[in-house]
């Protein structure tokens, strides 16, 4: 019998080729026995649309978006999530009986990691360093594990308010970096770009004390700087990005799929390729 032709899946961006998204995947398809073909594709900025569109023709059955076509694959969806709706943003495409569903799993992906790392959501006190894209599309997820309160700080505190005005709960509230000096958290995350450029959040280390746990959505070879300033403040755990770009991927496939890969083999074997590179 002949072998059937493997269903085809792509992650676009513009650059791409530092992406992870084609190991994962392929990862995740050997564990749960999917035969799948996952590719990276570089985009020219001006001609989102048209990728995807000719994907589709080529019978392509879903698609991973990277930066910075979030928003564009945002206006490009018929359907979406509430997730996506309220992230603005999309970072998952489906295509199904001539239609294309969007939804953005980065929030999921963040939570399911958190949960992995045995940090406790419910009942506690979040603050979310920043309020970009990234604080935006894991604001939801968040707020579904039940939190006591999310604090938003931004270095621009108006932006932050925005962020807040859109979600319209409670239970988030914004700040400037400053404010949160003389606050307590049980959680801070690090959704700021900062970590990318070898810098920090402004924030004051009283924030920090042995029963905080530090998040940084950035990950690489080493600590990040805000994971490296946490430890040394006396912060009770750290943790990297990785398994949230591991976690957001497997939401992903299980969306595509319809099984449920294990993450933690796939965050080791990341780990194990960066010490090799």
């Amino acid at each position: 019998m002949t072998p059937k032709n493997p269903d085809q899946y792509r992650v676009f961006g513009n650059p791409i080729e530092h992406s992870r998204s084609p190991f994962i995947h392929h990862a995740f398809a050997k564990q749960t026995n999917q035969n799948i073909d996952y590719q990276k594709k570089l985009i020219a900025l001006d001609d989102f649309s048209n990728a995807v569109t000719a994907f589709i023709k080529q019978e392509g059955r879903g698609a991973n978006i990277t930066v910075p076509f979030k928003e564009q694959a945002l206006a490009l969806a018929d359907e979406l999530s509430e997730r996506a709706r309220l992230a603005g943003a999309v970072n998952t495409l489906t295509f199904k009986n001539g239609k294309v569903f969007g939804d953005n799993t980065d929030g999921e992906g963040l939570v399911q990691d958190l949960i992995r790392n045995k940090v406790s959501l419910n009942k506690s006190k979040i603050l979310l360093l920043g309020a970009g894209g990234a604080a935006k599309g894991v604001l939801l997820p968040l707020l579904a594990q039940n939190p006591d309160s999310i604090t938003v700080a931004n270095r621009t505190q108006s932006k932050a308010e925005l962020l807040c005005q859109h979600f319209a709960d409670s239970r988030v509230t914004a700040s400037s970096f400053l404010d949160v000096a003389d606050k307590q958290f049980d959680l801070i995350i690090n959704a700021t770009s900062a970590s990318l450029s070898g810098g920090l959040p402004a924030i004051s280390e009283t924030v920090i004390n042995n029963t905080v746990t530090c998040y940084d959505m950035v990950y690489g070879n080493d600590e990040t700087p805000f994971l490296k300033w946490a430890k040394n403040q006396g912060a009770a755990k750290i943790i990297d990005g990785l398994g949230m770009l591991v976690g957001q991927a497997a939401v992903s496939f299980s969306i595509w799929r319809g099984v449920s890969p294990e993450t933690l083999p796939v965050i080791d074997e990341l780990r194990a390729s960066f010490e090799n590179e």
